[in-house]
């Protein structure tokens, strides 16, 4: 999948003054991908926002799983215009039915004290392969489904850094270190790149939950439930980014993880949190 896929993907038709429209990527089943949805809802809203106001924070819960068929219509309300902040609520809908929600605050920058936790010590994306790469070197050892999932067309590129990433043994510990890095160049647009980085901040949570836990992927079912990001500081979505993730607890068939964004010089560009629906399925009789 090409970079110009993504980019079909978050340029919306404005219907109204308030009313967009979305295409849906068609991967592989009928639903549509979470990330999708999160890209597109944000920049529905950034296009309801003066130039001078940056997202800092979005926070979406899914709903309905997507018919990637239908298109997608985002109404966005414009709860508030102040002085320093600009809050929107943006509802997704699909045939009548709410499938996906967000609000998304934006700010007027402003100079202020700054600090930051340390990247962590990973090596560069140079000395690493990508997903695809690493997928072969384990095919003895990974299911079908995994196989199926990982071959999916892409328009994001992944070098992991554990070589364990693919892997569901129940003997590793709930993190992962991810580069990622758009397939292509995208325009000198920082919305653009929001959007872009919202796509892909929605792979490789919750499997990084089931990390722990000696489950085959195909013996549970997996759903976002939602999904929150901060926006720290600017960035570019085709140069290399680190994804830290790590999954502090998971219960009542519910998994949270947590992801650091990096840019290749140690800042720390966003963070993002996401709880997700990981059920066990009974064996059938």
């Amino acid at each position: 999948m090409s970079i110009n896929t993504l980019l079909e993907a978050i340029n919306l038709e404005q219907i109204e003054e308030n009313i967009f429209r979305g295409v849906s990527q068609k991967l592989v089943g009928k639903r549509v991908f979470g990330g999708q949805v999160l890209a597109q809802s944000l920049q529905a809203a950034q296009l309801t926002v003066t130039e001078d106001r940056v997202v800092h924070s979005m926070h979406g819960y899914f709903i309905l799983p997507g018919d990637v068929n239908q298109p997608i219509i985002y109404m966005v309300e414009r709860l508030r215009d102040g002085g320093s902040f600009t809050t929107r609520r943006i509802t997704a809908i699909q045939s009548g039915k709410v499938i996906f929600n967000m609000a998304a605050s934006f700010q007027k920058q402003e100079e202020g004290i700054e600090h930051q936790i340390d990247m962590p010590n990973v090596p560069m994306p140079n000395e690493l392969i990508t997903d695809y790469e690493l997928l072969e070197l384990y095919k003895d050892q990974v299911l079908p489904i995994t196989r199926a999932y990982l071959s999916l067309p892409r328009p994001i590129e992944f070098r992991p850094v554990e070589k364990n990433y693919i892997l569901y043994d129940g003997n590793h510990e709930p993190l992962r270190h991810v580069w990622m890095k758009a397939k292509g160049g995208l325009p000198n647009n920082a919305n653009i790149h929001r959007a872009a980085l919202a796509y892909a901040s929605d792979y490789n949570l919750l499997t990084t939950a089931m990390k722990p836990h000696p489950i085959a992927v195909d013996k549970v079912m997996l759903a976002s439930l939602d999904h929150a990001m901060w926006f720290h500081r600017d960035f570019r979505m085709d140069e290399w980014l680190l994804y830290a993730l790590d999954s502090p607890s998971a219960s009542n068939a519910r998994g949270f993880t947590r992801g650091s964004v990096f840019d290749q010089s140690g800042r720390l560009v966003a963070s993002v949190v996401q709880e997700g629906l990981i059920r066990v399925l009974k064996e059938k009789k």
